[in-house]
């Protein structure tokens, strides 16, 4: 099995601006101080514009509410002594009126730990409203939250919304109330829908060993592929408890997946699977608070939309770019198995195989983690291994995720993260 591989490329000064102007090439950064201060993002959710999803009418993203309240449960990879929400009305078509928000652990279902309740406030107010296309950080507030741990994000919406920003796949309970229920910490009115809904990003002030974010940055198989349902076993959830489970430094881990997503371009009349990869990168990593590196896993969708090889590796390119002029490191991840799959033919067999040997052998990532061969049956590495197949010949099930995750080796993780350096 491949682990990851560092692969920079050092240069003298002198010839650093003639690099920097001819290609986004993996470039050696000297080690920035110590942010044992700053906020780190601890958990995010990429978002889509309000629409009708098939299959369920649960989810309120569609048609928006009306004085209602919606609580969303998320899982953090970090804790710390302080933390602040980020709302979003970036997909909104007209301003969002926040009456009342609140966080709080949670304990079970709709219900909070007593006495971990605590009202937000943005810019000293109760109330807020978020223009649209734009989202808000709360005001930081005090409490202490445990890294794995489940928080409970509630906001009332006191008039009619419109259709609303949301995360179509959650994998995960969350709430929907009527009326303003935000302070309520038995959760006993609430009834239940599948999405994440205004909130997309949880900030913490964490312990001086937290040197970061990394972001996972992927379609379905990083959002939520074939794992359990509220069980939080995706591959980045996986990763952050290695991560916490090592002595010394580490970092967050944030989910930017999407499941249905493209690297290339919007799927025409499936505004849930959301916009081109290259051009949520921006707002979906970037943004993040603490981002010091990137794990990019994407480009499955669009081989199955029969996309070239180069179209692929450009998009990559232009990946490597954004993220390398704000000084983000990315590390590449190889597009793993899937046949056995209904979208398998042998001519996408063989764009998979041209991107792999692309990432694995170009030396345009920071660093390589060799997701596919972490997930190939042995005796049929076309194939996911039997045991880690989620059903459907391409999304893995919770063994699978599991094993994407112990792919990665975290001291070079580190390593690569910690040459993360300023903006360019």
């Amino acid at each position: 099995m491949r682990g990851l591989v560092l692969r920079t490329l050092l240069c003298l000064l002198s010839c650093l601006a003639a690099v920097a102007a001819t290609a986004p090439a993996a470039t050696a950064r000297s080690a920035p101080e110590p942010r044992a201060q700053e906020w780190v993002a601890a958990w995010a959710a990429s978002p889509v514009r309000g629409s009708d999803l098939p299959g369920t009418d649960s989810c309120p993203a569609g048609e928006g509410v009306d004085d209602a309240t919606v609580r969303d449960a998320v899982f953090i990879s970090s804790g710390g002594s302080e933390v602040r929400i980020r709302l979003s009305n970036v997909y909104g078509n007209a301003p969002l009126r926040i009456g009342h928000a609140t966080v709080a652990v949670r304990s079970a279902g709709a219900a909070a730990v007593p006495g971990t309740m605590r009202e937000l406030r943005f810019g000293g107010n109760a109330a807020a409203v978020i223009p649209a296309g734009e989202y808000r950080y709360s005001d930081p507030v005090e409490l202490r939250v445990e890294a794995l741990s489940t928080l409970l994000i509630s906001a009332h919406l006191p008039e009619t919304t419109g259709a609303l920003t949301n995360h179509p796949f959650a994998n995960q309970t969350n709430y929907l109330a009527q009326g303003d229920t935000a302070a309520d910490p038995a959760g006993s009115g609430y009834g239940t829908m599948p999405c994440w809904v205004v909130a997309d990003a949880v900030d913490v002030r964490p312990s001086p060993r937290v040197e970061g974010t990394v972001v996972a940055f992927g379609d379905s198989i990083t959002d939520t592929a074939a794992t359990t349902y509220d069980a939080n076993q995706r591959w980045p959830d996986h990763l952050a408890r290695r991560l916490n489970a090592r002595s010394g430094a580490t970092l967050s881990v944030v989910n930017a997946g999407l499941g249905g997503n493209r690297l290339l371009a919007e799927r025409p009349g499936q505004p849930y699977y959301g916009i081109a990869g290259v051009d949520r990168f921006a707002g979906d990593v970037l943004s993040q608070s603490g981002v010091r590196s990137v794990i990019v896993l994407e480009g499955i969708n669009d081989i199955g939309y029969n996309a070239t090889a180069d179209e692929v590796i450009a998009g990559y390119e232009r990946l490597i770019e954004l993220a390398h002029d704000r000084g983000v490191t990315v590390l590449g991840g190889t597009i793993t198995p899937f046949k056995g799959s209904s979208v398998w033919t042998q001519q996408r067999e063989d764009t998979r195989q041209r991107v792999n040997e692309w990432i694995r052998n170009s030396g345009r990532f920071d660093a390589v983690i060799d997701f596919a061969a972490a997930t190939a049956d042995p005796d049929a590495p076309l194939r996911l291994r039997p045991s880690y197949d989620g059903g459907d010949g391409l999304h893995p099930g919770d063994a699978g995720t599991a094993a994407m995750a112990d792919a990665v080796d975290l001291d070079e993780l580190l390593s690569v993260s910690a040459g993360a350096g300023p903006p360019r």
